[in-house]
Parts: C-alpha cells; structure tokens; sequence
C-alpha cells in the first residue's frame, strides 16, 4: 500500500489560481485525474491525498467534486476563510463530507508573517480540534518560530509541515531551518512531508543536493513521522513523476522499512482508514 500524500488538480478555466501565471509554462494548462493515473499505476501507487491550490471555497468543492469520481483520491485537503465570520460552522460541515482530511491556509502568500498568531485565528483552529482535521502547515523558513509556537499553543491539533518548509536548497541555506525544524520535531506531534524539495533546489539538482536536507529530517522526525508527496504537477518544474519517487527511494536507502514514509504515516496523520 503505498500513498502519494500531495498532490493537486486544476482547470485553468476555473480561474482561481492566482499564482498560476503563463510565465510557469510547464504548469499553465489544466492537470486532471485522467493525466495522473498512468503515474500512479506506472508507479505502484495505491492512492492519493488531493491538496488545495487556490484559496476560495469553489476550489475545494471541485476538488471534492473530483473525489467522489475517482477511488484514488483517498482525502482532500481544502481551503476555508480561517477569518471569516462562520468559519466554524463552515469547518463543521466540511467535515461531514467523508473525504474531507484537512484544510490548507496559504501561510507561504499571506503578507503578514505573524499571521497564523492572530487571536482572531483561534475559532478556526479550535473547530479543526473540534472535527479532528489536520492543518497543512504552508509555511516558509521565515514562519517556523511561529509555528513552533502555535503548536505548543494547540498541542492537540494534527498537523503536517509542507514540504519540510522549503529549505533554501539553492543557495545552500542551512541553519537557522535546520535547528528550527530539530525543535518543532522535539517539541510538537507534527508530522513533515518529504515533498517540494527538488523545486526548491538549483535546476539539474543532484541526490547530493537534497541529502543534507533529508538526512537531517529523518533524523528529526524518523521514519514514523516523514510523509512522502509528489506535488504533482508542481515537481514537473523540476524533474517528473518517477525521477522525484526514485530520487526520495534512493535518499531513504539507510531506512530498513520505509512503508510509514510511502503510506502508512499520511493514513494516521489524515486519519484515513484503511480500507484499500
């Protein structure tokens, strides 16, 4: 059983992706179920965590649209208005729909780095306590003191850290994102994904380039809290499908049993049952 715990679709028509701009000429077209499965079966991979890439609530009920079409999709990860006026009750009833595993705030594109301390944030995380979803944490080096913080702030909310928070691999960045990311794996019950790092390095990266970076999470969060992810489409900026899983196998090589990494942990930090 193995799981791809990151991934996305999008139909450029719908026209909510504002980051999504003609100059990204490997991503501007639509990306849809019909192009992943191929991959996924060319690659043994039994399903999928679908993620969220625009922040509006018509987004995340495509998404959801496409979920209840294709047994693949295993859990979505949506978007809500964590300021918004009803956002319990609009988490509340997100989280009636079975395949609703989390919920996504862009961290990474909102201006103010404080953001996620906000007093007025906490309505919103109390209700994903309340209706056991997990927050994708979209965070920046920049944003991990604070999201140290918010965690010890909620220790009981599931979180997962995306893309180990993107490491500065270009320019060969280390610390402080190293320390930080050895102090929220210390201090928190957060899981880190194993996704986005070869977008993040220099283009023609090498294993080389992203073992520090992986060798030093897995001795962070070890192999029951590293989550693997695709980010498909977006790692086609970088290389594709099967040059990322045969990068992410080679890199996890010292691991003597690495099925947490590619399913079983993205099943308990989603809370997805295992019934395929």
């Amino acid at each position: 059983m193995r799981v791809d715990a990151h991934q996305h679709f999008w139909q450029l028509a719908r026209g909510d992706y504002g980051w999504l701009t003609p100059e990204l000429t490997e991503l501007y077209r639509d990306f849809l179920p019909e192009n992943l499965v191929p991959l996924l079966v060319q690659n043994g991979i039994d399903g999928t965590v679908l993620v969220q890439a625009a922040p509006t609530k018509a987004e995340t009920a495509y998404l959801l649209s496409l979920a209840e079409k294709h047994d693949f999709i295993k859990g979505v990860v949506g978007w809500v208005d964590f300021e918004g006026p009803d956002v319990e009750s609009e988490i509340a009833q997100l989280a009636e729909q079975p395949k609703v595993v989390g919920l996504r705030p862009m961290i990474q594109d909102i201006p103010d780095p404080d953001w996620m301390l906000k007093p007025e944030l906490e309505r919103a995380f109390k209700a994903m306590i309340a209706t056991d979803l997990t927050l994708d944490a979209l965070t920046l080096p920049q944003h991990l003191a604070n999201l140290l913080q918010l965690l010890q702030r909620h220790p009981e909310m599931p979180v997962v850290i995306d893309h180990a928070s993107k490491p500065r691999i270009r320019s060969e960045e280390f610390d402080p994102w190293a320390r930080q990311m050895a102090e929220l794996a210390a201090n928190t019950n957060a899981y880190c994904k194993l996704s986005g790092l070869v977008t993040e390095a220099n283009e023609g990266w090498s294993l080389d380039d992203l073992k520090p970076y992986v060798d030093h999470l897995l001795d962070c969060f070890g192999a029951e809290r590293l989550i693997w992810g695709s980010d498909w489409p977006v790692c086609l900026l970088a290389g594709d499908y099967r040059q990322w899983l045969m990068a992410a196998e080679q890199l996890l090589e010292s691991v003597s049993d690495t099925s947490g990494i590619f399913g079983r942990n993205a099943l308990r930090a989603y809370n997805i049952p295992i019934s395929f």
